[in-house]
């Protein structure tokens, strides 16, 4: 159970719970209904509606309650947690994995994998902010609870939140720095994306970082994040991720996955404010395949 524990200043008294929540703690007000329901705010150690009036030198407790979870398995597979506080964990995630459990295709996920390096806790629930797919690796952060999720994914689209991916892709790309911009909507009866007028609005800024022997290695930096928005405007651009089996075409070098990375992210925790930034590595089977790219490896 996540708890926020606030003593009431002057500046803050004659508020009313409910506008401090709000405004002041950024608890969303879907949040604030499950609070209120679950008896989960105390004022003074006792159980408070969110009109009541506060007071200098109160104590407001707000006590987020999980869920009781779903069945889940428990997978012991290597989990990689290269930052962690309180209220949220950054994993390095390995390919091909799934991120999210699911019974109708089964098998470890990373998901599952987290519930058995935490010794499935009774109330254990996924929170990840950003989703990789299952043939991408690197960094993506997992909110430890309801409120850290919904204060992360407020910032995911801003300057708050940076992330950026490294791939090896088909190809060379029409400048050495550019700008996709094109909208992306599903293709119908596939799971594909598509550039198409119809789509949704989607930018993803790139700089090519090394050519040669039909090989570009790009740096590319989301400004939007629509699902498979780097693929789908790779492929667009005529420079295909190498071994995407969905985009391009399928390598046996990349056994389930292909040469996407989510190497570096930076934001600014929402709870404590504190600056973090994280690298993640090329995975280090492509060091091989870049050592014939001009310039040599990385």
């Amino acid at each position: 159970m996540k708890e926020i524990r606030c003593v009431i200043g002057k500046d803050e008294a004659g508020k009313t719970i409910q506008s401090f929540a709000l405004k002041t703690e950024k608890i969303s007000a879907s949040s604030l209904r499950s609070l209120k329901f679950s008896g989960g705010i105390l004022l003074n150690g006792l159980p408070a509606h969110t009109d009541k009036t506060l007071h200098e030198g109160d104590e407001l407790r707000f006590c987020f309650r999980e869920n009781e979870k779903a069945y889940l398995p428990a997978h012991d597979i290597p989990v990689h947690i290269v930052y962690e506080d309180d209220d949220i964990m950054v994993i390095d995630k390995q390919a091909p994995l799934p991120t999210m459990y699911s019974k109708k295709q089964g098998g470890a996920t990373l998901e599952t994998g987290l519930y058995h390096h935490l010794h499935c806790p009774s109330d254990f629930l996924f929170r990840p902010v950003n989703r990789l797919d299952k043939g991408t690796s690197g960094l993506m952060v997992v909110a430890k609870h309801a409120h850290a999720q919904q204060l992360m994914q407020r910032m995911l689209h801003t300057d708050r939140f940076i992330r950026e991916y490294t791939a090896l892709c088909v190809g060379k790309m029409p400048s050495a720095y550019g700008r996709i911009s094109a909208p992306i909507a599903k293709e119908e009866g596939t799971i594909k994306r598509i550039v198409h007028p119809s789509g949704k609005a989607s930018t993803t800024h790139y700089q090519v970082l090394k050519e040669g022997e039909g090989l570009s290695l790009i740096k590319l930096r989301l400004e939007t994040g629509r699902t498979h928005q780097i693929r789908g405007h790779l492929s667009h651009c005529g420079c295909p991720i190498l071994g995407d089996y969905v985009y391009g075409k399928e390598d046996k070098r990349f056994s389930g996955r292909f040469a996407l990375h989510s190497s570096y992210l930076s934001f600014v925790q929402p709870i404590s404010g504190k600056e973090v930034s994280l690298i993640s590595k090329v995975p280090d089977a492509w060091y091989t395949m870049l050592e014939t790219v001009k310039g040599g490896s990385l």
